[in-house]
């Protein structure tokens, strides 16, 4: 499943180790996880291809340091041990129902948030860069422009053809006989609301992962991103998510960790850049 092209229902299902006089049973069984599966899988399969076709998930940066993403790796399984441990040592039952909650609703605010502070940021490298490059930085930035409305469009999409479908379906039944087509109207009404739901999903990991592609724009420009935006989201996850769990001073080394080691990297990847490959910030 990790492969660019998912297979097709058909040839998923004949890779499941299951016989052919088996699947009655298993059917009769759990019919309701085998319909969602029939009906949400192509759905999944071809949203997923049209979102790394329009967000490519190995759209990597310029200038690839393997040394800076071996610690930036070492750095994330580093934060997912503390995390645990934290809710080991100081966390509730609900903390441990909640986690999966917020780990979506960060997952959902990271891209919009991107779509905030990346003006900024931009704005701020083109004011530093020399006159003679902001020609051949504005024109890399226009595909990083439409990459954005395309996530911005299909993101507001979700809601909108959600409530769409809700209303449709309250309208069919008030009309009192025709009720019956309810919940036809309804199934054929939710298959575009799924098919954008998975296609957002998709593009999400995508676009946190390459950053639109801003790379294209400026080398230094994902660095700066990240330090950016890590810190936009220390203010914004306590609001949304609340408090990590255990007393104050590790509330607080919890909540600032995070930023400073991304900062730090962030900023150590700067450095790199202008020494080894020589790109600056005004360059």
């Amino acid at each position: 499943m990790r492969d660019d092209e998912w297979p097709p229902l058909r040839d998923l299902l004949r890779r499941i180790p299951v016989h052919g006089c088996v699947w009655v049973p298993v059917l009769l069984c759990c019919l309701w996880p085998a319909l969602v599966l029939v009906l949400s899988y192509p759905l999944a399969r071809s949203a997923r291809r049209q979102a790394h076709r329009r967000f490519p998930p190995h759209l990597h940066r310029r200038i690839l340091d393997p040394q800076v993403m071996r610690v930036q790796r070492i750095r994330t399984w580093a934060a997912v041990a503390v995390t645990l441990l934290i809710l080991v040592v100081y966390g509730t039952a609900a903390d441990f129902e909640d986690l999966q909650g917020q780990y979506m609703v960060r997952t959902a605010l990271t891209p919009l948030l991107l779509l905030l502070t990346a003006p900024l940021v931009i704005l701020m490298l083109f004011r530093f860069a020399p006159p003679a490059a902001r020609p051949g930085m504005r024109e890399r930035l226009r595909p990083v422009i439409r990459s954005a409305l395309w996530y911005f469009g299909a993101f507001i999409s979700v809601p909108l053809l959600a409530g769409l479908t809700v209303s449709v379906n309250l309208s069919v039944q008030g009309y009192g006989d025709r009720s019956v087509f309810s919940p036809l109207i309804t199934m054929v009404l939710c298959v575009p609301a799924l098919w954008m739901s998975f296609f957002v999903f998709f593009a999400t990991a995508s676009v946190i992962r390459t950053l639109f592609g801003t790379s294209e724009v400026h080398a230094a420009l994902p660095a700066l991103l990240t330090g950016v935006l890590v810190w936009v989201l220390a203010v914004v996850s306590p609001a949304v998510s609340g408090m990590p769990p255990g007393p104050p001073f590790i509330q607080v080394c919890a909540l600032l960790g995070g930023p400073l080691s991304v900062s730090a990297l962030a900023w150590w990847e700067l450095d790199r850049l202008r020494a080894i490959h020589g790109v600056t910030l005004r360059g």
